[in-house]
């Protein structure tokens, strides 16, 4: 088992991700944006002084978190995006050594009904993605975030059904803001453990963020792991007591949210969250291997 995070919660710059990491005393950085710019998307020559940083600073790339069929991408719009990125992303985790790709299953189509969101065709995509990684030697793995698989368990495991070779990455928090769809209308958010123990066999990777949702409000907080609604402690509790030996990386949403661009803080605050996270998190799975 090894920690990583989505560093560009610390800090923007790759510079700034790396200090964040070793003063965890990390190796691994989970890649999705540096200067702002997605790691597939760099321009060559920005993405070759990454690689000789990285190297000088003794510090790897885990994982990409990718954009590839995320929520911001419509299953009846055009594919190539989506293809573009994974041919971009191929050849720079094999330069980079990395062997885990972060992809979804295309946004929910918010005017339609949950049996009727163009499976077939996100089966068809989400497929081709898969085999183009696999043939590379690398592994897709799917996050239950604002997209088809996102709607509920039963639609991760039709999807899993229907796309061979596919991994599941889990987020512990995304459940508690993620309206159930496998339920009647009006939707219920999701349970975190209950989505956990239908998908837990084909966990690949695990990204941890916690928080509350208020139905009074509709507002997601974010805390730090183990005091939300994402049932931290319980899904790494089980996690490691079956012998979990892949990678938990963190994604803190506290200082900075990616998915909202109102939400800042000064470089600072951003830093030490994060460190501070990833330290509290330590601690959480001290406690936990103590109990074994």
């Amino acid at each position: 088992m090894y920690l990583t995070g989505f560093a560009d919660e610390a800090a923007k710059s790759l510079e700034g991700q790396i200090r964040a990491t070793k003063e965890l005393g990390w190796r691994f950085i989970e890649s999705r944006n540096i200067d702002g710019i997605n790691i597939h998307d760099l321009p060559e020559a920005d993405f070759d002084r990454v690689c000789e940083q990285l190297s000088q600073a003794g510090i790897s790339i885990n994982c990409f978190g990718s954009t590839i069929a995320n929520w911001a991408k419509a299953i009846d719009q055009p594919f190539d995006s989506s293809l573009a990125e994974a041919r971009r992303a191929i050849p720079r985790m094999q330069k980079l050594g990395t062997k885990l790709i972060r992809i979804m299953s295309f946004a929910v189509l918010k005017d339609r009904d949950p049996e009727d969101q163009m499976e077939q065709e996100r089966f068809k995509r989400v497929r081709e993605l898969v085999k183009m990684f696999s043939d590379a030697g690398l592994t897709a793995v799917h996050e239950n975030c604002m997209n088809y698989g996102g709607m509920g368990w039963g639609y991760t495991l039709r999807l899993l059904e229907n796309v061979p070779g596919l991994k599941l990455v889990f987020d512990t928090g995304n459940p508690a803001f993620t309206d159930d769809r496998m339920k009647p209308k009006p939707y219920p958010k999701q349970s975190a453990w209950e989505f956990y123990q239908h998908v837990k066999d084909h966990i690949a990777y695990v990204h941890v963020k916690d928080g509350t949702f208020d139905p009074a409000t509709q507002v997601t907080t974010y805390t730090f792991a183990g005091e939300g609604q994402g049932e931290v402690k319980r899904i790494l509790t089980d996690l490691l007591n079956n012998g979990y030996d892949g990678g938990i990386s963190i994604e803190p949403h506290l200082a900075v949210v990616f998915h909202d661009a109102s939400k800042t803080s000064d470089d600072d605050v951003r830093f030490n969250n994060y460190v501070e996270y990833g330290r509290r998190l330590e601690t959480m799975i001290r406690e936990i291997q103590n109990q074994f």
